[in-house]
């Protein structure tokens, strides 16, 4: 699930044996948004399995994006929707890696403002790529493509531990945040430049749209969602 006539948000795939475990800057505050986020992205994966194929179905279509019957409300309803377990961790795995920290900078009422305003700008991109399309998009990627672009501004001297697996090459090094988070940034925009011409089509697959969409509006809108007086980051050192 979903079926082949659905497009998903997915920020992992793209960055196929380069895997983050964590950053290496500590929250000097609990993230009880992104964890509040991870929990409503949790529960409404739950009930998407607890429901039979068919009206999996219905609710990925009633609740998806949908280009050619664009809904508003789907804007926010598709960020909570997932494509299966891998997509879901994914996504889930990355806000929790990144969100800690751009929650702490902004401020929980902010930084939830933030993720939502990402997540509708990412869907409303996607759609707009192809507006004829019947395809339903789900995922929060978008919204999470957005931290991501937060973090790349705020904490641009930070560094991400990253499982490197290279076929029989296994090892763990630490990668300069800004060359984590722009090479996987480049990647979104490659293959979206790619995907153009298959748009038209009905077919499933990655909305790298809503990435570089949701990223680009995330470096932007930062500046407005910052806390000035959380500019600096004192706790953490080199």
């Amino acid at each position: 699930m979903p079926g082949p006539a659905s497009s998903v948000g997915a920020v992992v795939p793209y960055t196929r044996g380069v895997i983050p475990l964590r950053d290496v800057i500590p929250s000097r505050t609990t993230p009880a948004v992104t964890i509040g986020i991870i929990a409503a992205n949790a529960l409404a994966f739950w009930f998407e399995l607890s429901l039979p194929g068919s009206a999996r179905q219905v609710l990925i279509r009633d609740y998806g994006i949908v280009p050619a019957a664009f809904a508003w409300p789907t804007l926010l309803s598709s960020m909570f929707l997932h494509g299966g377990w891998l997509h879901v961790i994914g996504n889930m795995w990355f806000l929790w890696i990144f969100g800690d920290n751009v929650e702490d900078r902004l401020g929980h009422g902010r930084y939830l403002v933030f993720y939502l305003l990402c997540g509708v700008v990412a869907g409303l991109a996607q759609a707009l790529v192809n507006p004829g399309s019947y395809m339903p998009t789900i995922g929060a990627s978008g919204a999470i493509a957005g931290v991501m672009g937060a973090y790349f501004v705020l904490y641009p001297r930070s560094r991400v531990l990253t499982l490197i697996w290279l076929i029989v090459f296994v090892d763990i090094i630490e990668i300069p945040a800004v060359l984590f988070l722009g090479f996987w940034f480049l990647m979104q925009l490659f293959s979206g430049v790619g995907s153009v011409a298959q748009t038209a089509g009905n077919h499933g697959g990655v909305a790298f749209w809503a990435h570089v969409a949701g990223f680009l509006f995330g470096i932007a809108a930062v500046f407005v969602f910052r806390r000035s007086e959380r500019q600096r980051v004192e706790w953490w050192h080199e």
